[in-house]
């Protein structure tokens, strides 16, 4: 069996609920996904799609960044909207984050998101 380290940045925002940060096995991390909120404050941040779409993927960098990783090690992302309305709001601000060899990506609407967040996203990482 593989072994599997935790991963809990001592500079992002505490999980919101029984979960880690990110699980790094086999050369890879896979990373809990993000939500708007400010590590600094704790408090989803406020604005549009766009606002709280760039303090996720601010955050996912923590975690990467954490593991001297960074966004051209992500090969999959997961980007969950409560309105694909916001798509493409969500979509302008991911492409100044992944340019070049994007990751693989699915983009899905859900009901609801914790906190009352609009975007949420995980990503999978290679070392």
């Amino acid at each position: 069996m593989a072994s599997k380290t935790i991963i809990k940045p001592a500079n992002c925002a505490p999980a919101v609920g029984p979960y880690n940060h990110a699980v790094r096995v086999n050369g890879l991390l896979f990373c809990a996904g993000q939500i708007p909120i400010d590590p600094a404050t704790g408090s989803l941040v406020g604005g549009g799609i766009q606002a709280q779409t760039e303090r996720v993927l601010e955050n996912v960098k923590l975690i990467l960044q954490d593991q001297d990783l960074n966004l051209a090690h992500v090969v999959k992302t997961t980007v969950f909207l409560t309105s694909l309305a916001d798509f493409a709001g969500m979509n302008e601000v991911y492409a100044k984050y992944f340019t070049g060899d994007f990751p693989a990506r699915s983009t899905v609407q859900v009901a609801a998101l914790p906190k009352g967040a609009n975007v949420e996203i995980e990503v999978i990482a290679h070392y």
